[in-house]
């Protein structure tokens, strides 16, 4: 990749994942129809690990989301961090420009789910001076309580957004984010997955971006029709309970497991939108079992293990 070729790529991929930004925060903000995102933008300072900016956008307290972030950043820094080298050991120590657009939208409704997408590249130039590229990103649901319907949806429109791009990439996709999305030391899954992956450019890099393009481009129709279906369905404590109980799962992944937030901290990358995907309220109960025959019981034991959506 020619210098050139990479300053027009590094702005190409900047453009789209500024404008898929300010459409999802759009969307989201007139789906709520009661608060508005405060539009946080931020700039590196010269001092600091990383150079950079970004735009870190967060709703709070609305009729629909309780809280709703969605960050844009595009950061250099003179060395990859460990969490970005381990299947990349040969790019150890290179400098790299780092851009993405990463979102955690937690409702205020317990039956309508909490929903992640994050789609981001990578660039690194070892010493060679030859510039190595790559893509990330994914999207996964955590429901609070279980629906087929919703959980098929969901991974339909994962399944149509990668199809032009190879059959056999959802069906990788979507294991890979069974993988990713587990909580290891609890051996349970943090939701009903979606698709995920990483370091991946084995179409060519213009090709390899058109597919996180369509990924990104996928995401509002695989959400919004579910929270349209569960918005108005009555709630009261005993679900607000589950949910927050719920939430502090998503916790402890996001903290223990989830390489985004190391590479960002590792990287020294801005805390505060780094932990946006927190939701505001959450709970743990000590060795808590829901009841069998429960809907609370169905969730765990039906919903959040592995299994073929699409069947």
């Amino acid at each position: 990749m020619t210098t050139q070729t990479h300053e027009h790529v590094v702005a190409a991929a900047r453009d789209y994942l500024i404008g898929l930004q300010s459409r999802i925060t759009s969307a989201i903000e007139a789906k709520d129809g009661q608060a508005k995102f405060l539009v946080d933008k931020w700039e590196k300072g010269p001092g600091e690990q990383l150079q950079g900016n970004g735009i870190t956008q967060i709703l709070e307290n609305g009729s629909v989301f309780e809280r709703a972030g969605c960050g844009f950043s595009h950061v250099r820094g003179p060395k990859l961090p460990p969490s970005a080298t381990q299947h990349r050991p040969e790019l150890a120590g290179a400098p790299f420009e780092a851009m993405g657009v990463s979102l955690v939208f937690h409702p205020r409704n317990p039956y309508v789910p909490t929903v992640h997408m994050n789609v981001r590249m990578i660039a690194a130039t070892p010493a060679n001076g030859k510039t190595v590229a790559w893509f990330g990103g994914g999207m996964d649901l955590t429901p609070y309580y279980g629906y087929a319907e919703d959980a098929k949806h969901f991974h339909q429109v994962c399944h149509d957004a990668l199809q032009p791009f190879g059959d056999d990439l959802y069906p990788r996709f979507k294991t890979w984010c069974d993988d990713y999305f587990c909580n290891k030391h609890r051996n349970e899954q943090r939701g009903i997955g979606g698709i995920f992956f990483d370091d991946f450019a084995e179409l060519g890099f213009e090709r390899s971006f058109d597919m996180l393009k369509s990924v990104g481009d996928a995401f509002l129709e695989s959400y919004l029709p579910i929270v349209d279906r569960r918005v108005n369905t009555p709630y009261g404590e005993r679900e607000r309970n589950h949910q927050l109980y719920r939430r502090g799962r998503y916790v402890e992944f996001n903290l223990v497991w989830d390489r985004g937030t190391h590479f960002g901290l590792q990287s020294g990358g801005r805390t505060e939108s780094i932990l946006l995907s927190m939701p505001p309220l959450v709970s743990w109960s000590y060795q808590h079992q829901p009841e069998a025959g429960t809907p609370e019981h169905a969730l765990l034991h039906d919903f959040l293990v592995p299994r073929d959506w699409l069947k």
